[in-house]
């Protein structure tokens, strides 16, 4: 059991971090400001689950084929590569800002499937993947799951509340910092298994 609960602290920690100010992140803000809160939290949570379900069945089959050692250098080159992807920075396109701005009666399936494809591919995707080969898989489900609707809910309450985006170089530079705070945590930890 307290595999599970680390797999749950860990993944809903790094992806909620990962999802602040990701691109998803600003469709959650752009989604609040059309619909009611509650279809596009429901919508988020069913592409959420959906998704992060899919990144920890590839994951938890990786972690399975291949050594630990090899494992974290890995997980430790992406999650630098996550912060450098952070500091980058994402913005919609026009299209997305079309979804987003959509008024349709059924929110919940345009605010989910926006949330999909915007997923797929993604950091938040990618690393529920690189957690997945370290941790249990339903732990870093749940986690990542709830890591990142949190992180999103907190977009809808900012976005109905302000009507704008939190500071962005703030958030853009604190998530890049953790980003790499973990990346050469996991370095250490695999040069270590391979020295």
């Amino acid at each position: 059991m307290t595999g599970f609960f680390i797999a749950l602290a860990v993944s809903f920690g790094v992806i909620f971090v990962a999802e602040l100010g990701d691109k998803s992140q600003l469709m959650a803000l752009t989604f609040a400001t059309r619909f009611k809160p509650w279809p596009v939290l429901i919508g988020i949570t069913i592409a959420t689950a959906v998704v992060h379900a899919v990144s920890v069945a590839v994951g938890y089959g990786l972690g399975a084929a291949l050594p630990t050692g090899w494992i974290a250098l890995i997980a430790a080159v992406a999650f630098l590569a996550f912060g450098a992807w952070t500091l980058r920075g994402d913005s919609l396109t026009d299209e997305e800002k079309q979804k987003a701005e959509k008024t349709d009666k059924k929110a919940i399936i345009a605010v989910g499937a926006a949330f999909f494809l915007a997923e797929l591919g993604d950091k938040t995707m990618l690393a529920t993947i690189t957690l997945a080969t370290q941790y249990g898989w339903f732990g870093t489900w749940l986690g990542s799951t709830l890591g990142m609707v949190a992180a999103d809910a907190l977009a809808i309450l900012v976005g109905r509340a302000l009507g704008k985006r939190l500071p962005e170089k703030t958030i853009k530079y604190g998530a890049a910092a953790l980003f790499v705070i973990f990346g050469v945590w996991l370095l250490i930890d695999a040069i270590g298994q391979l020295g």
